[in-house]
C-alpha cells in the first residue's frame, strides 16, 4: 500500500481508486435503470391497444361509444347517441359541435384524458353508467400528475328501444336539458 502525503491530508491512492470505481459502477446502474424505465414506459404507451367501438346493445356500450366518438372528434357519431327526447337537443351536428366548443370545460377535450366504463345499473327504461376518468397533467420532465375521478352518465331507452344519453356529469352540455337549449 502506497501512502502519499500532500500538505495536511494523507491520501491512500488504492482506497481512493476503489472508491471511485464503486461510485462509477453505482452511477452506471442508476443511468441504465433510468434508460430502461424510459424504454418500458414508451413501450407500454405504444403497445397498448387502441380503443374500439363496442356493441350498442347495452348502456355501457353506448356510453363507451359516445365518449370514444367525442375523443376521436367524430361528432356525427357522438351526436346520434344523444336522446332525441332532450328538450334542448341540438338540431344538427354543426350545432352539436358548436355547443361542445362553447362548453369545452365540460367536455375536457383539450387535456390528456382516458375514460373507462366501470359499471352499469339498468332500471328499465333508464340506466346509469359509472365511468372512471384518468387525467394526466405534464408540467415538465419531473413534474407530472395523474388524477382519477368517477362520474355518472344517464341513459334511457328511446322509442326504438335503443339506449341514448340523457345526462352526464361531464362530456355533456347541461343546456341540452333546457327547453331553450344552448342559445
Amino acid at each position: 500500500m502506497q501512502n502519499n502525503y500532500n500538505g495536511d491530508v494523507e491520501i491512500n491512492s488504492k482506497n481512493d481508486e476503489a472508491n471511485l470505481k464503486y461510485k462509477d459502477k453505482f452511477l452506471s446502474v442508476i443511468v441504465v435503470g433510468a434508460v430502461l424505465l424510459t424504454v418500458i414506459a414508451f413501450a407500454v404507451v405504444l403497445l397498448r391497444p387502441k380503443p374500439e367501438y363496442q356493441s350498442e346493445n347495452t348502456p355501457a356500450g353506448i356510453a363507451h361509444n359516445y365518449l370514444l366518438a367525442l375523443e376521436k372528434r367524430n361528432y356525427e357519431r357522438a351526436y346520434k347517441y344523444l336522446a332525441p327526447s332532450l328538450q334542448g337537443r341540438p338540431d344538427s351536428v354543426d350545432e352539436f359541435y358548436e355547443n361542445i366548443e362553447n362548453n369545452s370545460r365540460s367536455f375536457r377535450l383539450d387535456s390528456d384524458v382516458t375514460v373507462q366504463v366501470e359499471s352499469e345499473k339498468i332500471f328499465k327504461p333508464s340506466a346509469v353508467v359509472i365511468i372512471r376518468e384518468t387525467r394526466f397533467d405534464v408540467g415538465g420532465i419531473f413534474d407530472s400528475n395523474q388524477t382519477t375521478d368517477t362520474f355518472r352518465m344517464g341513459l334511457r331507452l328511446d322509442d326504438n328501444e335503443e339506449w341514448r344519453v340523457i345526462d352526464s356529469d361531464y362530456y355533456f352540455a347541461s343546456c341540452w336539458q333546457r327547453i331553450t337549449g344552448c342559445r
